[in-house]
């Protein structure tokens, strides 16, 4: 069996203190980092590799090709190949697109897909679908770490639920916002085939320093 370390984590486009940033990841030591609000604009290459050596990790893919989401590796998992989805952009909103990376540890290959759905209510069920889409013609066992904004329940987030298992099961800790928790947005979904071990929203002098939403953490276990 194959243990695996989950972090997803909207940066708020490294906005806040970047020193409590990188001191969040690297005190979680993820296998896999799924971030939201990465770099994507000017240099958004460099100022990627920039920040994965801040977390002591490798770029596994996304970044201005996946608008903003990226996804980051430790030496331990393998990116092997990478692709990304861009959502219709509607007039007047944020073009968004989510990142697909195929990754190998071990003898297990799996997928590692990250996405931050609109904040606009209409918009979010047409991307959702979109990405649900893409995500069932994965083969492999899938992860996706996400900001969905909005709370269980809403149509975007039981479109991308649906035949994933919500990694916090039963716990409903808000991950939005850092100043007065109120929401949950932030979310891992893990294919059936893995066995959710353990998962954690970390809140901490440090993680409220750092972003406007709190990191999420999940520990999986696999073939």
């Amino acid at each position: 069996m194959t243990k695996l370390r989950v972090l997803s984590y909207n940066v708020h486009s490294l906005k806040d203190d970047r020193r409590s940033l990188a001191a969040v990841v690297r005190g979680v030591a993820p296998d896999v980092a799924i971030l939201q609000e990465a770099p994507r604009r000017f240099r958004w290459r460099q100022k990627s590799a920039d920040l994965a050596r801040d977390f002591e990790l490798v770029v596994g893919g996304g970044g201005l090709p996946a608008l903003g989401n990226l996804i980051l590796t430790n030496l331990r998992v393998r990116a092997v190949e990478s692709w990304n989805v861009q959502y219709p952009l509607t007039p007047g909103r944020h073009m968004r697109g989510a990142a697909f990376v195929r990754c190998r540890v071990g003898r297990s290959t799996f997928v590692a897909v990250g996405s931050h759905l609109s904040t606009d209510a209409t918009e979010r069920p047409s991307q959702a679908e979109l990405l649900k889409q893409h995500m069932d013609e994965v083969p492999e066992p899938l992860l996706f770490g996400g900001d969905l904004n909005e709370n269980s329940g809403g149509a975007a987030w039981r479109m991308i639920a649906d035949g994933l298992t919500d990694a916090a099961g039963a716990d409903e800790r808000h991950t939005f916002p850092c100043a007065g928790p109120r929401e949950r947005l932030d979310a891992v979904f893990a294919d059936p085939r893995m066995t959710v071990l353990q998962y954690d929203v970390v809140d901490t002098p440090e993680a409220r320093a750092a972003s406007d939403h709190f990191p999420v953490v999940v520990d999986l276990e696999f073939d």
